[in-house]
């Protein structure tokens, strides 16, 4: 071989290693979930299709709402049929809350059907206004939710709850509803952290996570728009929520201190897009990149 030759072939090599020895350290990506509600107009058009497009965009599992609707319910056969793994769902929080409504399931056939269909974790996924008006409905709510959170461990299920940015809000002496959660929730009962939301309610998601420690389950991963004005504990416009990487939140650094704290599974889900399929794809590729 030419000198010349041997030369231009040992640099074109070269400049090909470090493509072929990067690797990406991002926790999370081999088992990476995606919250279905970013998908509902989809999902309400065509359930199958749309999820076979999750599948295809290279989502490992996903998180459905509203269980045990027969909507759910066909959520989670159908991604299992594609080769996805469904180990959460945001269920009717009423039924443990609220079980007084007329037409509510009782919580204990939600957590039969939660069996039967292996899930491991249940998320409380809102609060009606009068669960959360003052302190004092929050400590009742607490106690409900440890209620549940210990008939739920009787079964091998974990009971969490998912915030949005009013828990957030100082309500008296400067204590937040969260505070109380974090005050009274009892062993059994976990945290869903949302790091969008936590951050439009005036907290960093890495100091939450740090503090929180070992009672966080799960992670919803979504960003928010740059130049947002935090806290906010009112309405928020569709287009402050973002793609990850397009927005304000540090994402990975989140991840990695989640996986250091052994939350289990990380979801991302946006509210609101305008291309909820393009939107998810293009989260998923950034996190993909780094």
């Amino acid at each position: 071989m030419r000198r010349r030759s041997f030369i231009q072939q040992a640099c074109g090599i070269s400049l090909c290693l470090p493509a072929l020895a990067r690797t990406n350290t991002t926790p999370y990506l081999r088992e990476i979930g995606l919250q279905l509600y970013t998908l509902r107009k989809a999902i309400a058009e065509n359930l199958p299709k749309t999820l076979d497009e999750v599948e295809k965009i290279g989502y490992r599992q996903v998180e459905p709402y509203g269980f045990p609707s027969p909507q759910s319910i066909e959520m989670i056969e159908r991604a299992k049929d594609i080769g996805m793994q469904v180990n959460s769902s945001h269920f009717t929080w009423d039924s443990l809350l609220n079980p007084h409504i007329k037409g509510i399931l009782p919580f204990a056939e939600v957590l039969a059907t939660a069996q039967k269909y292996n899930l491991t974790d249940l998320v409380v996924p809102y609060l009606h206004n009068e669960d959360r008006k003052d302190l004092t409905a929050y400590k009742k709510t607490a106690e409900k939710l440890n209620q549940g959170a210990e008939e739920a461990s009787k079964v091998g299920i974990r009971l969490a709850y998912h915030n949005h940015a009013f828990e957030f809000k100082p309500l008296s002496k400067d204590k937040t509803g969260y505070d109380i959660f974090v005050e009274s929730f009892s062993p059994e009962m976990h945290f869903e952290v949302d790091v969008f939301w936590v951050k439009l309610g005036g907290v960093e998601p890495h100091a939450l996570l740090k503090k929180l420690n070992k009672r966080v389950s799960q992670l919803h991963l979504k960003d928010l728009q740059k130049g947002s004005v935090c806290p906010n504990y009112g309405k928020v416009k569709p287009e402050v929520f973002d793609e990850i990487g397009d927005g304000m939140i540090p994402m990975v650094p989140i991840m990695e201190a989640a996986r250091k704290i052994g939350v289990k599974h990380c979801h991302v889900e946006q509210d609101h897009s305008p291309a909820p399929l393009s939107s998810i794809q293009k989260s998923l590729k950034f996190l993909k990149n780094q």
